[in-house]
């Protein structure tokens, strides 16, 4: 099921976010899934995130799929050309993968395979437009499609707590205009800063998740905030997690402050979309501690 149609009736749209195994046993991940994201609306799936070679997205969505759940096909132009790009979202279609999130991608040097070749022969505005062109009918070299063109629900990301807010919104516009229809954030661990941008944000009229990470421990936000674009950590989170070293330790912490981060976005927001980094067990419990 295409998420379009749940942000079209109005719904509070919940995803969550998997990354695949760095091999190609499945079974127990697909099991995990499952049970702990088997009710929410759908379930992301990394594509080689971080630049750390792993299992394909298309294939671990497949395998989702089968299992019945509804996945969002993430693709980066980082590992393909044009060609390759257009390739997999013509699999997508053919296997029923009806989400997909364009994304850029990170740097091959900042991964497991340093020495691989970056492509990049497209950007993420670009390949929203391959979707879009895709749908038309045709390729990008003007080509026509056989048969009846596939048809997906287009997202992208958006930086909210960055330091250039307009700038963010500027790239907003120009995914909005190559065919975005709906947006997940990078994680939101300021709510004021989200809600201020979501305040400029609405013009567009798109929707947008807003995304958090479940904060672990104190090491794991302060590199977060230290070397990730886009993420601000308050120094009032980094004091919770040190007050009750046990309560952290047992992930209690980290699932009270991703819950209510949850409950103060919600009202600026049409979903959520939860990147729980291996505590997907932790996903139904912050979902009910946030109200959802």
């Amino acid at each position: 099921m295409k998420i379009t149609d749940r942000f079209s009736k109005g719904e509070f749209v919940v995803t969550a976010e998997v990354g695949p195994p760095k091999g190609f046993h499945v079974d127990d991940l697909v099991a995990e899934a499952k049970e702990y994201l088997g009710n929410i609306d759908a379930v992301n799936v990394t594509d080689n995130q971080s630049s750390v070679m792993r299992l394909s997205s298309l294939g671990f969505c497949k395998a989702l799929k089968d299992a019945g759940l509804n996945p969002i096909f993430q693709l980066t132009c980082r590992d393909r050309n044009r060609m390759a790009l257009e390739s997999d979202l013509l699999a997508a279609a053919l296997f029923g993968i009806d989400n997909v999130l364009c994304l850029t991608g990170d740097h091959t040097k900042l991964g497991d395979h340093p020495g691989a070749k970056p492509v990049f022969d497209l950007d993420s505005v670009s390949l929203l437009h391959t979707v879009r062109e895709l749908e038309r009918g045709y390729d990008l070299g003007g080509n026509e499609l056989d048969g009846e063109p596939p048809v997906f629900a287009k997202g992208a990301v958006v930086s909210p707590c960055s330091d250039s807010v307009d700038a963010q919104l500027a790239k907003m516009e120009r995914k909005i205009m190559a065919g975005a229809e709906f947006f997940q954030t990078q994680a939101v661990f300021d709510p004021e800063r989200f809600i201020s941008f979501m305040d400029k944000a609405k013009q567009f009229g798109v929707p947008v998740q807003v995304g958090v990470i479940i904060p672990k421990s104190v090491g794991m936000v302060r590199y977060l905030s230290q070397n990730v674009a886009g993420i601000a950590v308050p120094d009032s989170i980094i004091d919770e997690l040190k007050a009750d070293k046990e309560k952290t330790k047992a992930g209690i912490t980290a699932v009270e402050i991703a819950a209510r981060i949850i409950r103060e976005c919600r009202p600026y927001c049409q979903g959520v979309h939860i990147m729980a980094q291996g505590w997907e067990s932790r996903v139904p419990e912050i979902l009910k501690l946030a109200g959802i």
